[in-house]
This record gives C-alpha cells, structure tokens and sequence, in this order.
C-alpha cells in the first residue's frame, strides 16, 4: 500500500518528465546533467518496481575489486534479480533505445559483480536473472518505461 502511495507521488513529480527545467542551479555540463538524470531515473525504477511486486533489498551494489556496479538487486517472487536501469532523454523517435546500452562488456561485468554477490550471500541453490528497465525520458511527458526480465544470461 505504501509502495503505490510513494509511487504516485514519484509518478506526479515525474509528470513532466525526469529532468530538471529550472535553471537556479546555475549551468550544467552534459556530465552533470546525464548523472542528475540518472539518479533520477533509479529512483523512479525504485518505486516503479516495488510497485509491481518486486521486494528490493540492494541499491547501487559494488563488489571489492570489480569495476563498476549492479542497480537494484530484488526479488520478483522467489527469483531474484539484478536489475540495470538505463534511463535517456529523447528527442527524437530515431534515437537509440536505453536498452541498447547495455553491451556485451556492460553484461560481462554486471555478471561478475552478480557472481560476487551470490558468493558473498551463499545463495547457492536460488533461481536468478539479469533484468533491464529502460526508461526514456521526454521532455513535457511522463516518463516511458520497459521492463525486460531475463534480458540476458
């Protein structure tokens, strides 16, 4: 009950889309504009999967010695999953999809940091997958979302 209460609130918030509009921050670069969003965009896949049932238990996961970091780690039932959230502002209906940043070396390390984190936890005999939520950010618009479960082995 909570999570769809939170979640409308983050929905409301994000009816105009996930980037800031006003300017009193003073001028960003690109860098600090694409990680505003970014945070952004994580927060709302936060709420928008609590929302669908997952139970969330790790956010922004890193392992010692592994470069780079897993998302979200949750539950959906009894699979878990890790979860890459890859959020882009669109402009344009030719401009590449958020998914398709996911590569083959973004994939090799999420695999080995999720390794990692199975090891750590002895989840041994648990079903698990890597999940994708892209989310493409319009300006004036309410964000568009897609979740990919097993997007990829």
């Amino acid at each position: 009950m909570l999570a769809r209460i939170v979640f409308a609130l983050v929905e409301w918030g994000a009816r105009r889309g996930l980037v800031a509009e006003d300017a009193r921050d003073g001028p960003e670069t690109a860098r600090q504009s694409a990680r505003r969003t970014g945070i952004r965009g994580e927060t709302y896949a936060y709420w928008y999967l609590r929302r669908h049932g997952y139970i969330l238990v790790a956010r922004n996961y890193t392992a010692a010695g592994v470069p780079g970091e897993i998302d979200l780690i949750g539950y959906d039932g009894p699979t878990l999953a890790f979860i890459e959230v890859k959020t882009r502002t669109v402009d344009s209906a030719d401009a590449p999809r958020p998914e398709d940043a996911v590569t083959h070396e973004k994939r090799r390390v999420l695999r080995r940091i999720a390794q990692r984190y199975l090891a750590e936890r002895r989840l041994r005999d648990i079903p698990w997958r890597f999940d994708v939520l892209a989310i493409e950010n319009r300006p004036g618009q309410r964000p568009r979302v897609r979740l990919h479960k097993g997007a990829f082995g």
